[in-house]
């Protein structure tokens, strides 16, 4: 089965044409070095909740949007390939540099998750 890593992302909307930029050239290299699919969404219809919710969840500030975001890879093992791959990749430099982010990357929740279900 196929394997996902996902990200929510607090994003000003004051930086969204740069955070976009940012994704497409990130996503080129992903697909470039193996991943299947690289997709970003900007929140829509995300509204606070009681208890969780997106926006709680990076404690949106505001100004922000949230993002969310996945990479499908074949397999768990070709996602630590890929992503061994992109981080070497000098291209990558400038995206992981705190000051050149155009989001807080410390309220960035990120995770890896084996698929179970795709219909």
């Amino acid at each position: 089965m196929p394997y996902v890593d996902g990200f929510v992302v607090p994003v000003p909307r004051a930086k969204l044409d740069a955070y976009k930029d940012m994704s497409r050239a990130a996503g080129n290299i992903w697909r470039e070095h193996g991943a299947l699919e690289f997709r970003e969404c900007i929140g829509d219809d995300v509204k606070p909740g009681k208890l969780t919710s997106f926006p709680q969840s990076v404690m949106l500030e505001d100004g922000e949007v949230v993002a969310f975001s996945w990479i499908v890879y074949a397999s768990r093992a070709k996602r630590d390939e890929v992503n061994e791959k992109v981080m070497k990749d000098p291209r990558m430099a400038e995206f992981m540099k705190p000051e050149s982010m155009p989001f807080d990357g410390k309220r960035m929740i990120y995770g890896g998750f084996e698929m179970v279900v795709d219909v």
